[in-house]
Parts: C-alpha cells; sequence; structure tokens
C-alpha cells in the first residue's frame, strides 16, 4: 500500500508539472515566451520542418523584461518587426484554445547572462522581420533575435537548416512556394536557428503555461 500511494503521488506531481498554469506576476527577468504552434500557414509550415518532440510545438518566442511597473516581451514580430511589447498585449494577440503559451527558464548557473542579454536585446529594438530566415545584421526572426541576444554568452548555438517535410522526405511545399515568391533558393542547410530547437537547449527548463 505504501508504495501505491508512493507511485500515485509521483503521477499526480508528474501531471501537475507538465499542466502547470503560472500567472505574468510570476515572470523573471530573462524568461523565454515560447507560442505554440498553429496547424496551418507560416506557422504550420515552420513545425513541420523544426519540430522535435511530441508535446513541444511552437513557432515563436520572445524574451521577458521585468521592470518595477510592467513587464515586457522582447522580440522579433512578423507584424511589428523588432518591439517590447507590454505582456498583456502579447498574450490577449496569441493565445487560443489552440495555441498556447509556454514559458521556459534559464538554469541557475547560466543566469548571469541575463542583464547583458536584454541589454543587447533592447539594442536591437526597431529593426526589421526577416522575411528570407537568411542570417543578416539588419533584420532578425523570431529565434534569431533570441538566439543573437544571448550570442556573447553562447547559450544557444547556431545549426544547419532544414526545410525537409518529415512525413516526405522532400522540401516542404510550402517552403517551396515561399522562397519561389522570393525569387530565392530554398537556404537548406545554411545556418540558423527555431523555436523548438531553442526550447530543448539543456540550459533551459520548462516552468508552466502562462495564464492571465
Amino acid at each position: 500500500m505504501k508504495n501505491l500511494c508512493l507511485l500515485i503521488c509521483i503521477v499526480l506531481n508528474t501531471i501537475a508539472c507538465y499542466g502547470q498554469k503560472i500567472s505574468m506576476t510570476t515572470l523573471k527577468n530573462g524568461d523565454l515566451v515560447f507560442v505554440g504552434a498553429q496547424k496551418e500557414n507560416l506557422s504550420g509550415a515552420i513545425n513541420r520542418v523544426t519540430q522535435r518532440e511530441e508535446d513541444a510545438s511552437f513557432d515563436h518566442v520572445g524574451i521577458i523584461e521585468v521592470t518595477s511597473d510592467s513587464v515586457f516581451v522582447l522580440h522579433a514580430s512578423t507584424q511589428q518587426g523588432s518591439v517590447k511589447e507590454e505582456i498583456n498585449s502579447f498574450y490577449t494577440c496569441r493565445y487560443s484554445k489552440e495555441s498556447t503559451i509556454a514559458i521556459y527558464r534559464i538554469k541557475e548557473e547560466f543566469q548571469s547572462c541575463v542583464p547583458e542579454a536584454i541589454s543587447h536585446a533592447k539594442s536591437m529594438l526597431g529593426r526589421p522581420y526577416n522575411w528570407t530566415y537568411i542570417l543578416n545584421d539588419s533584420s532578425y526572426y523570431c529565434s534569431d533575435f533570441v538566439e543573437r541576444a544571448f550570442r556573447k554568452n553562447s547559450l544557444f548555438i547556431l545549426e544547419p537548416m532544414t526545410f525537409i517535410n518529415p512525413a516526405t522526405q522532400k522540401t516542404d511545399v510550402y517552403w517551396l512556394e515561399f522562397y519561389k515568391k522570393q525569387n530565392l533558393a530554398v537556404p537548406e542547410g545554411k545556418l540558423g536557428c527555431n523555436p523548438n530547437g531553442l526550447a530543448t537547449s539543456s540550459k533551459l527548463f520548462f516552468v508552466g503555461y502562462l495564464k492571465e
């Protein structure tokens, strides 16, 4: 009976951990906010070629900045470019039944890099969104923005990008058309990053799902 009770406690704790809801007041400087991917359009296309874990499916990421009177998300937005957005606005615009918002925290041994990363992120504000997803120094996409913010401290690594759909083992049709419209070749193998890749970093841990 004792062993059974212990097993039940472990299961319940595991369930609580994976389904934990956290409030905006518990956010810390440098937390990373990940937006759940949709199944269609650009969001679905990003996730199809980047998803690594069955229970982690993201298409957007930003950095939390906590000030004396508010909480902000520093991120590269498809609508606004690189911006500092108040957390309630960020949440309202992106949360839906199909799209949860997850918070990951940098492990304690790497927390010292947070102030410099936030400072660097703020220096990148105002730049346009990088619609080619090919790295350059004048425009950024979301995970690129986050990786650059922490680059001096090597928190994340750049990896060869792929646009291959695992289901077909061919370049995803969406991406073929996407780059055709820009008169560009699909940048298969070029260095880059993506939200799903960042979320699997061993230097982060999952905190919970954000609630209003």
